[in-house]
């Protein structure tokens, strides 16, 4: 019989509870695949409608909310004036719900402004001017609204005719109600504010130039912050705190997961304590001993991992389709958190085993005379 038959053996000799456990770390995996893919998905879902808009300096205020705080329009006028700058473009963007869906983006945007160049129409045209009561929808957003070229879309008081329906090249933008600016001011109530001044910089601008632009910028606007874009949502306090929740969470169902894996290699130890001196009294080294209940432990990480990380992409994919959340966030399913999240359950089953295989190695092979 070899080494890794015996290590099989102890694995299956009570399937219900190796089961039990291997349900117990899949979880644990699932909800880091799930949590943080989710949170790293936001951000790089922000960066991708940056760099769809040809923005490389992205000018907000962003706190403790998901949508940065207003403040004055009048701000880009001093911006606009810095050398390096080749255009900037204000925005309004609010999060908020929109008749049947409870969360949509709003994205209202200068007419005129840059940030209206990378919207590709797909069927309709764009709204005339800054104040028809009219808006454009991502294809994402329409598919959620449920509506078409022709329909009324109700935002706030005021009903707005669908004119267009647009491919904005990344996932932010067609998950978008996308409105001028003036109009979004009028029926909100913001009067005179914006939260967004996406700014471009001089062609053949290089990464430094623009670090350095961002520089020049919060020196004469001490109201917001210039970050280069696609970096402002991962600096935010909430996505920050997003962010730290979503591995706080993770880190304790790991935990669980660990407690699990122990308690069934102790009870494992306990229950083979005579097969475990037999070995010993046969010829077998302590350190065998050692790596052989590491090797049940590692094993049971590790296709814990494997089950987690399915779980947690089935999760995910289930999510995506809920209305509350479509169209928001293309989760980060990577191949790199996959791996990183099987290795992290490989290292709980290891871990998990150090204490129960000292105790194994403990053992003396007198005592398999005990019946």
């Amino acid at each position: 019989m070899t080494f890794f038959i015996v290590v099989i053996r102890g694995l299956l000799r009570r399937p219900v509870r190796t089961g039990l456990t291997l349900v117990g770390i899949s979880i644990g995996i699932a909800a880091v695949v799930a949590l943080v893919g989710i949170s790293r998905g936001f951000e790089q879902s922000w960066a991708a409608g940056m760099k769809a808009r040809g923005t490389d300096v992205v000018v907000s205020n962003m706190g403790s909310a998901l949508a940065p705080k207003p403040f004055a329009a009048n701000v880009r006028d001093r911006i606009a004036k810095l050398p390096g700058i080749a255009a900037t473009c204000s925005i309004f963007v609010d999060m908020t719900s929109v008749e049947d869906s409870s969360m949509m983006i709003i994205s209202a945007r200068e007419w005129g402004g840059f940030s209206w160049q990378n919207l590709k129409l797909i069927s309709g045209r764009m709204p005339t001017d800054a104040e028809e009561p009219a808006v454009v929808l991502g294809q994402t957003a329409a598919e959620v609204l449920k509506k078409k070229l022709g329909d009324t879309v109700q935002l706030e008081t005021k009903e707005l005719k669908v004119v267009g329906i647009i491919d904005g090249g990344a996932l932010v933008e067609n998950g978008s109600l996308i409105i001028s600016l003036p109009l979004f001011q009028e029926i909100s109530g913001n009067e005179g504010k914006i939260n967004i001044i996406d700014v471009r910089a001089t062609p053949g601008s290089s990464e430094d130039d623009v670090k350095r632009l961002c520089v020049a910028i919060n020196s004469v606007v001490p109201e917001a912050r210039a970050m280069v874009a696609g970096e402002h949502v991962g600096n935010s306090q909430a996505y920050r705190f997003i962010s730290a929740m979503s591995w706080g969470t993770s880190l304790l169902a790991v935990i669980v997961g660990v407690l699990g894996v122990m308690n069934t290699m102790l009870m494992t130890v306990f229950e083979r304590k005579q097969e475990i001196c037999i070995l010993l009294a046969i010829g077998w080294k302590r350190s065998r001993i050692i790596r052989m209940i590491l090797w049940e432990s590692a094993l049971l990480g590790f296709f814990g991992g494997i089950g987690g990380v399915l779980i947690g992409v089935a999760g995910v994919k289930i999510m995506e389709t809920l209305p509350a959340i479509h169209g928001l966030l293309e989760p980060d399913l990577s191949v790199g958190l996959m791996i990183n999240s099987v290795l992290i359950a490989l290292v709980v089953g290891v871990i998990s085993g150090i204490y129960p295989a000292w105790r194994s190695s403990r053992l003396t092979p007198s005592l398999a005379m005990q019946g």
